[in-house]
């Protein structure tokens, strides 16, 4: 019988195993359970964990500290094999919680049940979903936890609340129930005084009361308040019943359409950060194109929230996708031939085959109804389009929403043009800034601004009407926040608005110097700075280009000399980077190193630069408008090449510490980092690739990567042959002989061979091999020859199963050691103390694991240890005891999940369902044999080109079939091929993971590899 939980969070956190209370005394223990069940079901990043159990200031070795509070955890909970419903994936935690076993999926199920009842007009139906709903509140939620730690999740929860009491009054009023919750808006008015919902269900109380004129003092009342506390005027839900009530109509209830609640977040979307202004009609456009076209692609100019509305409006649409929505943000990528690459990490995968990535990615979608958001296409147009023309009719349930500054030109391409926010009427800027105005007039508005009574608490203000003139205010709330609407500042507001085009990114420039100037002197200076805007142009020009171009001008000229130079630099940095990054690339030539943290800052004041400080490191980033607009600087200075060498070569020496430190105690923490800064690596790796007299720093940069085996851990396996392929690709003959790439070394070309055994793809690791044994002609013996030789071992015992491969692996051993390539060395002694293990005898197989080991604990390394216990149990399999073999094997899996390495399980799967075949556990063997198949198509590896472990796997399936019986093993086999966690207890026959197993693979269709 499974262990049921049930988890509580909407009150103070409580947890039930089995009906009975867990306690759980830790606080530390119990934020992290808080964090997980925020995001309940879903991946919690690491980063995000350490943020949450310690804020700004985590201690200095956070992940391994978080890695002990989850196995503490998983003890309170009383976890059984495996963790559940705790468990470890790459890059994170999640809990996996059961239907209904925790509160707030209960409460959020019911508010969407009522939500959609009372947009039907079924009130009746509505009003006890919700108050079911908000029955299963028991006071402040996780109200035992540090607030400032909880802050933000508690803050979300609120207004989740608050939604769902808004729904349900709204519903109380549909029923003819106005008096009753009269009493209740008015203590939650007092609560919340700047809600405007809460005002305008009340006025509606008080309407259908009969009382009409309280109902209108209650609006003069709110107008009030908003223009005292906010400098604005309400809203256009609260201006609506207003007006209706001035007309008296008969039916004042459906009011809910002009509500503006934040969507709930769809699959990996990012949460909104600031207020949606306006886009109403836009949103609605979207998703009613999403609903009959396949592909929907938003163009428009730089800086118009083509992404912004994209991701609104595919948060709105995620309910209506089984499967979700995903976001891959090409903004970074520089090389088209990793666009399939970059749509595959998006959605998850982790295909380490020699097959395309797109092949990959077509199978993923194949059967599943998703919304796949691209966005920022414009510089790969035609390599998008092919991409989703190709997965479109892969997948019919597949829906692409795309963000371009061009269309895409695919066929059944549904194109909308996202213009600009809505500007003043002409009428609200009459006169102009600049204009003069009669003593009077500006007598009667001091008199106005003295007294409150300003044209801002109009409620039918047309100016307030304009959606940039709201985005200008809401924006200036945070970063201005003495700044107001006054009448005499009113036609500035509108006229600046008006010169900036109504585009969203310059009116956000503009209200950041809300804080340090007045309205009047930014429309001067853009006056001054803005000269395309007033010169008369065709109608055709492309205006939205210039006036964005005319802003980051300006926004450029405010910043002093050294933050423009740090800017143009900051341009050559892709994805992001960290300080240490900028001082060593962006120093030099006027700006020293000591003060690029000062600059820097100031960058990061003036909104050019974004910070993230959630992690261990602070990361810095420019929004991609800001990045090719330092671009074009940096080339108008003849800065670009110089950059770009000191870019690529510290990513290079990055690329070179990470190898050096590789098989050592800090790996996991190179790992992390490179993952992080692999945006980076690539755009250093095309630009040495376009580069002959850089061809050599590229290899280094590649060769490394694949020492590191990041191409592991944070990518795949193709992308890295994909970067040493074509930077060993012959160069221009006819370049001049200064400039020819160097001659390959073979380093890089066993690399490339070895990548290419990895994948299962013998006929190219026989090309590759070749050339490596070209190369080996040409060197003397020694440490330089040793990468041919360890690549000549690891081809003899992965393809054709030749004991020989022991003395290679061994003097391939030998050679990196002499040569200080300790991680080298260590991979060599790895494969060696495989190929004793299958081809050696049981003292060779011991003597060689044992060295292993050893080398494995002295090194510090995770990764190694994981290995060395694996190895020590294939040994046991091989040699010894298997019942012994099969706790090893475990605990080599369990530590290589704890650090997110997607390629170890592989093996780790595989050859612990030998153990278990061999300790006449045969229904578990077939299970594991059916997990181990599906991550390896998971990740794209061809267990038939890997001699050794093809024959242990035959002989394993027979030994089992014959056991169990070729329907029982099917049976098991198929319910191993659906689990979600491979050490797991095997679920039993009947359960909805066998029915799913039975799906997805078929009930019959067990292949051997």
């Amino acid at each position: 019988m499974s262990t049921r939980y049930e988890f509580r969070v909407l009150g103070p956190l409580e947890v039930l195993r089995d009906g009975r209370p867990v306690r759980i005394d830790a606080a530390k223990v119990r934020l992290l359970l808080a964090a997980l069940l925020a995001e309940a079901n879903q991946v919690v990043t690491v980063e995000t964990l350490v943020s949450r159990l310690w804020g700004e200031d985590p201690p200095g070795r956070a992940r391994n500290t978080l890695q002990n509070y989850v196995l503490r955890l998983r003890r309170a909970l009383g976890c059984p094999a495996g963790g559940a419903p705790v468990f470890t994936r790459p890059h994170g935690y999640v809990i996996e919680t059961a239907p209904g076993a925790l509160d707030l999926h209960r409460f959020t199920t019911l508010v969407r049940q009522g939500r959609t009842a009372l947009e039907e007009g079924a009130a009746a139906r509505a009003a006890p979903l919700l108050g079911e709903a908000l029955g299963l509140w028991r006071g402040d939620p996780l109200s035992d936890l540090p607030a400032h730690l909880v802050r933000g999740v508690v803050a979300a929860l609120d207004e989740q609340r608050l939604d769902a009491l808004e729904l349900r009054i709204d519903a109380d009023l549909a029923l003819g129930r106005a008096a009753d919750v009269l009493p209740e808006l008015r203590g939650l008015i007092a609560e919340y005084p700047l809600r405007e919902h809460f005002w305008a269900q009340r006025m509606l109380a008080l309407f259908h009361c009969g009382r009409q004129g309280e109902a209108l003092e209650s609006y003069r009342q709110v107008t009030a308040l908003l223009a005292d506390e906010l400098g604005v005027a309400p809203g256009a839900g609260l201006r609506q019943v207003h007006q209706r009530l001035l007309a008296a109509p008969p039916d004042l209830i459906e009011v809910r359409a002009a509500r503006m609640v934040p969507p709930p977040r769809g699959g990996d979307l990012p949460v909104e950060m600031t207020t949606f202004v306006g886009r109403e009609t836009q949103v609605a456009q979207v998703r009613r194109l999403l609903g009959s076209a396949r592909l929907v692609t938003l163009t428009g100019v730089g800086g118009v929230g083509k992404t912004r509305l994209a991701l609104r409006a595919a948060a709105e649409a995620a309910p209506s996708f089984a499967d979700g929505v995903r976001l891959a943000d090409l903004a970074p990528l520089s090389d088209a031939d990793l666009l399939d690459r970059a749509v595959s990490e998006a959605l998850g995968l982790r295909d380490q085959s020699a097959r395309p990535a797109a092949d990959a990615v077509a199978d993923h979608l194949r059967d599943r109804r998703l919304l796949l958001v691209l966005d920022n296409c414009e510089h790969l147009v035609e390599h998008v389009a092919g991409l989703v023309l190709r997965l479109a009719r892969a997948a019919p349930g597949l829906r692409v929403l795309a963000t371009s500054r061009q269309r895409l030109g695919t066929p059944g391409e549904h194109v909308l043009t996202v213009p600009s926010l809505t500007l003043p009427p002409v009428g609200a800027t009459t006169g102009g800034a600049g204009s003069r105005r009669s003593p009077a007039v500006e007598a009667s508005e001091d008199v106005a601004a003295t007294t409150g009574v300003s044209a801002a608490s109009d409620a039918d203000d047309p100016l307030l009407c304009s959606e940039a003139v709201r985005l200008l205010l809401d924006r200036a709330a945070g970063s201005a926040p003495a700044f107001r609407l006054t009448p005499r500042n009113r036609r500035a507001v509108a006229q600046l608005c008006l010169r900036l085009d109504g585009i969203p990114l310059a009116i956000e420039l503009a209200a950041v110097r809300l804080s340090a100037m007045t309205a009047e002197e930014i429309l001067e200076r853009l006056d001054d700075r803005f000269r395309l805007l007033s010169v008369p142009r065709p109608r055709t020009s492309a205006r939205g280009h210039h006036t964005l171009r005319g802003i980051v001008d300006w926004s450029y000229d405010l910043c002093t000399e050294g933050e423009r130079l740090l800017w143009n630099r900051l341009s050559v940095f892709s994805g992001g980077f960290d300080l240490q990054a900028a001082e060593a690339v962006c120093a030099g030539e006027g700006v020293s190193r000591e003060d690029v943290l000062d600059l820097l800052a100031g960058l990061v004041d003036k909104s050019i630069v974004a910070v993230n400080s959630s992690g261990d490191r602070a990361r810095y980033s420019l929004l991609e408008t800001i990045r090719q607009y330092g671009r074009q600087r940096l080339q108008e200075e003849g800065g670009t090449t110089r950059l770009r060498v000191r870019h690529s070569e510290f990513y290079r020496m990055t690329a070179v510490r990470a190898g050096h430190a590789w098989c050592g105690p800090h790996e996991v923490d190179w790992l992390v980092r490179l993952r992080t800064d692999l945006p980076n690596l690539r755009t250093a790796l095309d630009y040495c690739a376009s580069r002959p007299d850089l061809a050599g720093d590229g290899l280094e940069i590649a060769v490394n990567l694949a020492r590191t085996r990041c191409w592991f851990f944070s990518s795949t396996l193709g992308e890295g042959r994909h970067w040493l392929e074509r930077l060993l690709a012959p160069g221009d003959p006819s370049a001049p002989a200064t400039t020819r790439a160097p001659v390959p070394t073979a380093g890089a070309l066993a690399m490339k061979a070895w990548i290419a055994l990895c994948q299962g793809d013998n006929p190219a690791a026989e090309t590759f091999l070749a050339e490596c044994r070209a190369v080996a002609r040409e060197l003397p013996d020694g440490p330089s020859a040793a990468p041919v030789t360890y690549i000549e071992g690891a081809h003899a015992m992965l393809v054709r199963g030749d004991p020989a491969s022991r003395a290679l692996l061994a003097e391939a051993r030998d050679g990196f050691r002499a040569a200080g390539q300790s991680g080298d060395a260590h991979m060599a002694t790895m494969l060696w103390a495989m190929a004793e293990a299958f081809f050696g005898t049981r003292a060779s197989a011991s003597s060689a694991r044992d060295v292993y080991v050893a080398e494995a604990e002295a090194s510090g390394a995770e990764w190694a240890r994981t290995w060395a216990q694996w190895c020590s149990g294939l040994v046991e399999l091989r040699h010894g005891d298997a019942q012994k073999a099969v706790a090893p094997l475990q605990r080599a899996l369990a530590r290589q999940q704890a650090i997110g390495d997607s390629w170890g399980p592989v093996w780790g799967v595989e050859t612990l369902a030998w153990a278990v075949a061999a300790t006449g556990d045969c229904a578990r063997a077939a299970w594991l044999l059916g997990a181990a198949h599906r991550m390896r198509r998971d990740t794209g590896v061809a267990l038939i080109g890997l001699r050794p472990f093809h024959e242990a796997h035959l002989i394993t399936e027979r030994r089992v079939r014959v056991s169990l019986g070729a329907e029982e093993y099917e049976a098991a086999w198929s319910r191993g091929a659906c689990a979600d966690d491979p050490l797991g207890p095997v679920p039993e026959e009947g359960t909805s993971q066998v029915r799913s197993a039975r799906t997805r693979t078929g009930a019959s269709h067990t292949p051997t590899a």
